[in-house]
Order: C-alpha cells, then sequence, then structure tokens
C-alpha cells in the first residue's frame, strides 16, 4: 500500500467524547500482607497520561493532526491535570467544560513487575448539566464547519447523550462532515446517522444479540447491526483477528492483523478511531482507512498502559508489508 502519511499534518480534527486520567502507580511485590490474603505494592513512581477521549487526542496529535476538543471535566486537581495534558498537544481547549461537583473521570492500574493487578475507578455515569450542554452546543456548532472529520468517543460517562449526538450529527451533516463514533451500550441505534461504527468484537455481540464464536457469527452481527441500526458503514475490531469492515451495498472486507506479542490493550480502540478518523480526512477510502488504523493498532498493543503511535512507527510498519 502506498500511502502519503504526511496529508495527516494538514488534517483539522474534532474530537467529541469523555476526557479522563489514567494514573499508573508502578511497584514491587515482595510478600502478602498479614491483614488479608493480598499482595502489597511498594510504590516506586506514579505516572498519569490522557485516557479516554484524551487519548484519542493525544494519538492525533502524536500523527500532527491538528484537533479540537470537546469534552467536560471536574473542577479538582484530575481536570487540571487533564486541562493541562492537552494544551501540551497545542489542541484547542475551548470546548472543554469544567462542570462544579462533577469528578473528572481517573482510573488508577497498580502495576507491579510489570503485571496489571488491579484498576480503581472513579467516575460518574449522569447526565451533564443543561449549562454545559448548551456550551458544548456552541462550541460544536463553531467547529464542525472548519473540520474535516468528527470522532466521537463514547465511554458512558453522561457527556454522550442522545440529544448531544443528534446535534453534533445534524450539525456535521449540514456542513458535510463525516463523523465516526466509538460506541458504549447495547443500543447502537442511540449512533443511527452516524459515517462510521467502530465497535469491538464484544460489543457487536452484545448489541447485536449474537453470540459470536467464530468469523461466520461476526458477520451476522455485522450484518444485523446495518439492517437494525440505521448506520450504514461498520467496522469491527476482533483482536489479534484484525478487524472486518461492512460497508451498505458491499461484501464484508476483512484485515488480518500482524502477529505480534500483545503487552496491553488498553487504548488499542482510540488509536484504532483516532487513525481511521485521521486517514479519512486525509482522502484515503474506507479500506484503506482500516489498514492503516489495524496496523497502528497492532503498534499500540505491544506497549505498556495507554500508548499511541508516531507518523514514524506507522511508515516503518507499513514498509514491512509493502
Amino acid at each position: 500500500m502506498t500511502i502519503d502519511i504526511t496529508k495527516f499534518n494538514s488534517c483539522r480534527i474534532l474530537v467529541v467524547g469523555d476526557l479522563m486520567i489514567d494514573e499508573y502507580v508502578w511497584g514491587t511485590v515482595d510478600r502478602i500482607s498479614p491483614e488479608a490474603p493480598v499482595q502489597i505494592v511498594s510504590v516506586d513512581r506514579e505516572d498519569y497520561t490522557l485516557g479516554g477521549a484524551g487519548n484519542v487526542v493525544n494519538n492525533l496529535a502524536a500523527l500532527g493532526a491538528e484537533v479540537s476538543v470537546a469534552g467536560v471535566i471536574g473542577t479538582g486537581t484530575d481536570g487540571d491535570r487533564v486541562l493541562e495534558k492537552v494544551e501540551l498537544l497545542n489542541a484547542d481547549t475551548a470546548g472543554i467544560i469544567r462542570e462544579p461537583k462533577r469528578p473528572t473521570t481517573r482510573k488508577t492500574r497498580i502495576i507491579a513487575a510489570n503485571q496489571h493487578v488491579l484498576r480503581i475507578d472513579r467516575e460518574t455515569g449522569r447526565d451533564i448539566s443543561k449549562t454545559t450542554f448548551n456550551a458544548l452546543k456552541s462550541f460544536v456548532s463553531r467547529k464542525i464547519p472548519e473540520t474535516d472529520v468528527v470522532l466521537i468517543s463514547d465511554y458512558g460517562k453522561g457527556l454522550i447523550t442522545i440529544p448531544f449526538i443528534r446535534y453534533i450529527l445534524n450539525t456535521a451533516k449540514k456542513y458535510g462532515k463525516l463523523t465516526i463514533a466509538d460506541p458504549k451500550g447495547l443500543d447502537f441505534s442511540k449512533y443511527s446517522g452516524v459515517s462510521l461504527l467502530t465497535p469491538n468484537q464484544k460489543e457487536a455481540g452484545l448489541a447485536s444479540g449474537i453470540e459470536i464464536k467464530d468469523k461466520t457469527g461476526i458477520i451476522k452481527a455485522g450484518n444485523k447491526l446495518l439492517k437494525t441500526t440505521g448506520i450504514k458503514n461498520l467496522l469491527i475490531t476482533c483482536g489479534q483477528n484484525g478487524m472486518i469492515l461492512f460497508e451498505q451495498g458491499h461484501e464484508p472486507h476483512t484485515i488480518k492483523a500482524e502477529a505480534r506479542q500483545v503487552f496491553d490493550v488498553s487504548g488499542a480502540g482510540d488509536t484504532v478511531l483516532s487513525v481511521f478518523g485521521l486517514s479519512i480526512a486525509s482522502g484515503f477510502l474506507f479500506k484503506e482507512a482500516a489498514a492503516l488504523a489495524n496496523t497502528a493498532a497492532g503498534i499500540v498493543v505491544g506497549k505498556l498502559g495507554t500508548a499511541t503511535v508516531s507518523q514514524k512507527e506507522l511508515l516503518s510498519a507499513l514498509k514491512r508489508f509493502s
């Protein structure tokens, strides 16, 4: 595949989604607690990275895109961390709304001897306030006309409500902009009208009500979702088995994954959303975009923690296949 990745540098992407902070607590284990049959982790260091939609922004910035962000955070320290890290990526943060009394989602992962031993979540799933909703609508309406592609990163934390997603999609349609969403939940009709939906295999199986055991099951689930949800295009990610792209009027297209050692799948879906959206913004076909996203996901799962892929890494991987 001959791909000019330098086109990424001129792309303008709007990311709308649930912003999070990922905390990594690194340590060692050499004994069991006398209080309970659990390991004692002696902490060596703590790191903070962007998670959720923030990881989508991080991936896009690492690949050279111009990014604008719409989301909600709290007013505490974790919110400060999110805002600071997004600003360091030179992204437009005018659409990040700070909502009083709302916690910023934080996922704490305890890592000992390079093993993920525990995760602690601090979050809320309640809907955003009316004031926040109106502020986000105002920002989205200003940004979409000057954006190439809109990416929706839904983690079910109360931001991507049905009224908000309808507003986003209607505005995008008005200006002829493509929308790509990474879904959450069982009812994919919520995303009716998006240009492409990117569920993983488990999500597709649950949403379709079809138990997926093999490729035949994935194809049945994908075809059912196309028929019942109002979605025209679907990219189902299948982990080590690659991806399957469904486009209405076409046979399902399989993209095989390269065999590689997997250290951590955290954030792989964010990478798929980022690279697919960036590829579409660069003028590539859906099949080409899926192949690029598949390659990028293969790179990040070989890294520990929520990671990004650079243009250099992606170009190097593509050369191995050419």
